[in-house]
């Protein structure tokens, strides 16, 4: 299938007042948040660590907006001192388009509607997970965390830090970027986040190409009600389990 591009990557000058509530809106939300982030973080990092041998928390360099490279955090969930090579590799051709890029019209047909109307929809009415599984090398604590999407709670440090926001596209590693196509790159005009149109609509049972093309609508469409959208559906996707990997 052929993708189609909804539209040029092109930067968005005009947004600054927008940009200046989004953040005023992150760094409200956390501070919110962060009395009753902090003692469930304590629990899950001790839970992490009576579960396995390793630290707590998983440290690891992505690629943020405008290509800026920062330490995001996350729980970790899978055993200690992993060899990645095979990891690497299947998420090199998961991003080249060599895994999980067959799929019917209706997922980019869905993607352009909602680049349209504003209206989001589910992409993948099947169970078909485009993310390595490794059951064995996750933790039983970890498949908790990663159902329930906990292991990203400690990015509300990244966000406060002004690395990441709470909407955005997923931030990759160096090594998948190196992977992107040329209109990939138009995901990283904008800050990372926690959650966004594509794991609203899917999270790990989409394909890349499927998650950029959503990304590629967030950024060009992007507005605070658009924000708090994603954000409730976000916790309805958490509660169903939906798409979880």
């Amino acid at each position: 299938m052929n993708l189609v591009i909804i539209n040029p990557p092109q930067m968005y000058t005009d947004r600054k007042l927008y940009q200046g509530l989004k953040r005023v809106f992150d760094v409200l939300l956390s501070i919110v948040l962060l009395p009753f982030a902090l003692p469930l973080i304590f629990v899950c990092a001790l839970a992490v660590q009576l579960d396995s041998d390793g630290p707590a928390f998983f440290i690891q360099e992505r690629v943020g907006k405008d290509g800026r490279r920062f330490r995001i955090y996350k729980f970790r969930t899978m055993q200690h001192n992993l060899d990645d090579s095979s990891h690497r590799a299947f998420m090199k051709a998961f991003v080249n388009g060599q895994i999980g890029n067959v799929q019917s019209e209706t997922d980019l047909n869905n993607v352009q509607a909602f680049h349209r109307a504003f209206i989001s929809s589910e992409v993948n009415s099947g169970r078909q997970i485009f993310k390595p599984a490794h059951d064995s090398q996750i933790t039983h604590v970890g498949r908790i965390l990663r159902k329930t999407s906990l292991d990203e709670l400690p990015q509300i440090f990244n966000i406060i830090k002004g690395e990441m926001s709470w909407i955005g596209p997923r931030p990759n590693v160096t090594w998948e970027v190196e992977a992107y196509q040329p209109w990939h790159y138009e995901r990283l005009e904008v800050l990372p986040g926690i959650t966004g149109l594509a794991q609203v609509n899917g999270r790990s049972g989409i394909n890349f190409d499927t998650i950029v093309q959503y990304d590629v609508a967030y950024v060009e469409n992007q507005n605070l009600g658009l924000d708090l959208k994603i954000l409730w559906q976000t916790v309805a996707t958490i509660f169903t389990g939906r798409g979880a990997s």
